[in-house]
């Protein structure tokens, strides 16, 4: 008698390795006429940072032009950035936000 499983194939099972979420870091960037204190009051509603890193971080602004706010999922930054720039518009200001990939 012949036994059922002789012929038949198994396949084991492979468990998919998913590679986490591409990151993207949200960065200001300067103008000549958006006020350092509205950019510092973006970074605190909109980044959840200090009043102390938030001037750091508008520091950086200034002086070197751009200045990161924090890493994000690409659907988390491209929300802040676009939250960010409606804010600007709504208040009269050209501040520019962007997102990049890290």
């Amino acid at each position: 008698m012949a036994n059922k499983h002789e012929n038949s194939t198994v396949i084991e099972r492979q468990t998919e390795k998913l590679k986490p979420p591409s990151m993207y870091q949200v960065v200001l960037l300067n103008d000549d006429y958006t006020p350092m204190e509205f950019v510092v009051i973006v970074i605190q509603e909109y980044f959840n940072k200090g009043r102390e890193t938030a001037m750091q971080i508008m520091l950086k602004v200034h002086r070197d032009g751009k200045g990161v706010c924090g890493v994000f999922p690409k659907d988390i930054a491209a929300t802040k950035v676009d939250l960010v720039m409606a804010y600007a518009r709504q208040a009269g200001h050209p501040l520019q936000c962007v997102m990049e990939e890290v």
